[in-house]
């Protein structure tokens, strides 16, 4: 039964006098994958659905792929009601655990089976599993063995036909993958469905949804004159908030055809949106299931950034149709071939619907705040991880964000054509197989016609290379000398030079301008160039458009920054030079360097004149403005130390938005009236206006809090849109203000029970800059409207407090407790969501002495506890290792 938020200290209490540690999972080591002993070419499925009792029939053709071996079946929690070979009973067959073995005498067989589940008892959300009435699947990655049993690993390739039968009034629509061939009545009220997929795929990618949905129906034709039916199935009501994601993948289709070849290859593809799921989106062949996040947006409830992340994700999984589905992975090692590449596809379609600048900006600060810490962390791993204990740890930006970037290095050192030319190799080559990230290199190698050796290394090696550039001048030539280092990582001591793009240019300080752009390769310890003509000393702008997902340092001055803050023609660089104006300036302070109040002054001038710049420079989009006019967030800050300071980082940075709000208000309040005056709609224009509103208003909140709290309060009261109500309650929950409770209450009265929307109201406050920020997190975690059952709440609130330093890094260390507690009352209930909370604990090395021993202690205690799953014992132990 759901446990409730004001339990889960005496359920913790209780279980740990019960239990004894857990033993360690075993270890599953890349270099130890064989291929599989069975094949199985064609599967059978049949269902008797129900919501407390599923009844499940396999039907299994299997034929042998290795010499002696017997046939094992992988399973979780299931037990076999009946089994059979050939059409007979056989008793010639064991467990071993939770796997089902069977002696086979032949080459090739039918074997049956048949077992029963209970969806309604399923927390995990894994598997066969209820929300809401309804009954949806999550076989990614070893969900389908907790259904039936199955060679669960992505290299075992099946044509599936499915035949489900259910009670029409609980459950009036029968969804599965492929394409529908039948349908008909069944006795009492039921009734049933038949679905077959004719291309082969693992069964990770086997979905099954039943429920009371209601549809927005559309149609795609491909490029060869193929008519396609596209439905997305939501729950009644939701309907006219299905239409941006519809328009989404509509567009996806056409882009994937147009800019990397890719036809759509059946006569359906539905979408469904469900409000409990572990993830964000799950690809399974014609039969995408979404998180609700993911599908439901209007102006009402959505904000511009939810809007982005539809389009983005309906993106993602569809073009996981061929980089996923009609090409997987051999074994989950080689995850990053599929998510990697998609995530890199999503994100070039993302710049092509919107503002290609601001997308990479984007991109490249998600890549900073949550894959550089993973990096430098006691988690770091390749984007080809070498071993695990649960796959599911691996579902992480490593694996995806750096992924793309290592994907997207390979399309810069080739060019956009001829990297085309290697994917379409790729798909050409391997089309219905399983494949690995070395057959993706080689044939982009052999397609683009470029040697590929040492680049490899970026599959195998993890840690964020650092790149030190030097400039020097004389005699109209400037010198550039690039060395780079890969700290050391858990296993990885010594590391190998990597192959390192770097887009260049050095401009000229009369003009402004420079001579060209250059890609320059980094493939050694050190390269040394020189450029001529330069009769003074230009400025360098490295990296440009984020060529590498390195770290730079270029030892520039703070003049050097200013002017390509107002100069450089590259966005990226612009914004670049903007964010280490800012993390020089903060760092120098924080970094107990004694600076004298001259300096300190100087620093906060510099980077005031350069925002005043921007603020005022008309040349500008709003949507680049408010990117430029973003502080470095605290995340990023702490990696620029060895051993980081939260609290004087939190106290220098918003003492720095506090000059910066109080210096600049008149221009703030200016600029806030102009954007107010923009009406809605989703124009780039409009969009950009929404966003330097709120920039604005953060701005003001710090050096203005009385007048940021009356222009935020009338922004949220006549907001006739989500992102301007949101902008200004986000910055009131941040003030000791009585308008901060009123306009809380107002919002949840608004919305109470739009469950997405009550996500916001949640995180809004978790990850409030206000005093009382820990107080409040424990009020909203006993608030009627708290579940730990459905994952998008619990990660409302908390982990919106572990991404707040001011909560989490709380000197008392009571931020820490909370989120161990969580893991503890969440591991029972859903590991996979659970084990996503230690990363932030696990950092504990990076940060200074006294918050360090109490987040190492706060690890112990969950390492100590009782019945921990593989997925949070393998993060723990890690983090303590």
């Amino acid at each position: 039964m759901p446990l409730a938020a004001g339990v889960v200290a005496p359920y913790l209490e209780s279980m740990d006098a019960l239990h004894a540690p857990p033993a360690a999972p075993p270890v599953i080591r890349r270099e130890d994958y064989r291929p599989p002993e069975w094949l199985v070419p064609e599967v059978e499925l049949d269902f008797a659905l129900g919501l407390g009792a599923t009844t499940v029939r396999s039907r299994l053709r299997v034929r042998r792929n290795a010499a002696g071996a017997p046939l094992r079946l992988r399973g979780d929690g299931l037990a076999a009601r009946a089994v059979s070979v050939d059409g007979r009973a056989t008793n010639a067959w064991h467990m071993d655990g939770d796997d089902l073995v069977i002696d086979l005498p032949g080459d090739a067989h039918e074997v049956s089976l048949e077992t029963a589940i209970d969806p309604s008892a399923n927390s995990q959300l894994m598997g066969l599993y209820a929300s809401n009435g309804m009954l949806c699947t999550q076989c990614e990655a070893e969900g389908f063995r907790r259904i039936t049993f199955f060679p669960d690993r992505p290299d075992v390739l099946s044509v599936y036909r499915v035949r489900m039968e259910g009670d029409r009034a609980a459950f009036p629509v029968l969804l599965s993958n492929g394409n529908c061939v039948a349908a008909g009545e069944g006795a009492n009220g039921a009734h049933w469905a038949e679905w077959h997929d004719p291309w082969p795929k693992p069964s990770y990618l086997f979905a099954l949804v039943a429920g009371d949905l209601v549809a927005n129906h559309d149609s795609f034709t491909t490029m060869s004159g193929r008519a396609v039916d596209l439905n997305i199935w939501v729950r009644e009501g939701d309907q006219d908030r299905t239409h941006h994601a519809m328009q989404a993948l509509k567009d996806s289709m056409k882009w994937d055809e147009e800019v990397f070849g890719r036809e759509y290859d059946l006569d359906l593809f539905n979408i469904v949106a469900v409000s409990d799921f572990n993830m964000g989106a799950m690809e399974n062949k014609g039969l995408n299931v979404f998180n609700t996040r993911y599908i439901l947006a209007d102006p009402e409830t959505a904000t511009d950034m939810d809007y982005d992340g539809i389009e983005g994700v309906v993106a993602h999984e569809y073009f996981h149709n061929w980089s996923g589905n009609r090409v997987t992975c051999r074994d989950w090692f080689q995850l990053s071939l599929k998510e990697g590449f998609t995530v890199l596809r999503d994100q070039l379609f993302s710049a092509d619907m919107g503002s290609e600048p601001v997308k990479r900006i984007e991109d490249v600060r998600v890549l900073r705040a949550a894959q550089f810490p993973e990096d430098s962390g006691p988690l770091a791993h390749p984007i080809r991880p070498d071993s695990y204990q649960e796959i599911s740890n691996f579902y992480t930006a490593t694996v995806y964000n750096k992924g793309a970037e290592v994907i997207r290095m390979m399309r810069t050192l080739t060019g956009t054509e001829r990297f085309r030319a290697g994917t379409d190799l790729y798909f050409a080559r391997h089309d219905g197989e399983a494949a690995t990230c070395e057959q993706f290199v080689t044939a982009i190698e052999d397609g683009a016609g470029v040697d590929l050796g040492q680049f490899r290394l970026w599959y195998s090696q993890a840690g964020t290379p650092k790149v030190t550039a030097r400039l020097s001048h004389g005699d109209g030539t400037a010198r550039l000398s690039l060395a780079q280092d890969i700290p050391p990582t858990p296993g990885q001591a010594a590391k190998q030079p990597m192959v390192i793009p770097l887009r260049l240019a050095l401009f000229d300080r009369k003009t402004g301008k420079h001579h060209g752009e250059q890609l320059v390769t980094l493939d050694q310890p050190q390269l040394d160039l020189s450029f001529d003509g330069f009769a003074e000393r230009p400025v360098l702008s490295l990296n440009r458009g984020f060529s590498a997902p390195v770290a730079i340092d270029a030892d520039l001055a703070s003049a050097d920054l200013v002017f390509l803050a107002a100069h450089d023609d590259d966005p990226f660089a612009r914004y670049e030079a903007m964010q280490q104006l800012v993390v020089q300036h903060l760092v120098a302070l924080i970094g107990g360097g004694a600076l004298c109040e001259g300096e300190r002054d100087a620093g906060r001038e510099a980077i005031r004149g350069a925002l005043a710049r921007i603020l005022a420079d008309e040349a500008l989009d709003d949507l680049m403005r408010g990117e430029l006019m973003a502080l470095p967030g605290e995340a990023y800050l702490a990696e620029q130390f060895v051993v980081a300071d939260p609290g004087a980082i939190r106290t220098e940075r918003e003492g720095l938005k506090a000059y910066l709000g109080a210096a600049l208000g008149d221009q703030l309040l200016t600029l806030h009236a102009r954007a107010s005056a923009l009406p809605y709609s989703l124009s780039r224009e409009a969009r950009g206006a929404r966003k330097v509103k709120t920039q604005a208003l953060v701005l003001l909140a710090a050096g203005i809090p009385e007048v940021a709290a009356q222009l935020a309060a009338a922004q949220f009261d006549a907001a006739d849109n989500m992102t301007d109500r949101q902008g200004a309650l986000m910055v009131l929950c941040g003030l000791e203000t009585p308008l901060r409770q009123e306009r809380l209450d107002a919002f949840h009265a608004r919305f109470a029970g739009n469950a997405l929307v009550i996500d916001k109201w949640f995180s809004l406050q978790a990850g409030s800059l206000h005093p009382q920020v820990l107080d409040h997190v424990a009020a909203l975690a006993a608030h009627g409207d708290f579940t730990l059952t459905n994952p998008n709440r619990v990660r409302s609130l908390y982990m919106a407090m572990a991404a707040n330093p001011g909560a989490f890094h709380h000197g008392s260390g009571e931020g820490y407790r909370r989120i161990a507690d969580l893991i503890l009352a969440l591991d029972p209930l859903n590991p996979q969501t659970a084990a996503r909370f230690v990363a932030p604990l696990g950092r504990w090395r990076r940060i200074e002495a006294h918050r360090a021993a109490l987040m190492r202690a706060e690890l112990e205690r969950i390492a100590a506890s009782t019945d921990l799953s593989r997925d949070t014992f393998e993060q723990v132990s890690k983090s303590l290792a």
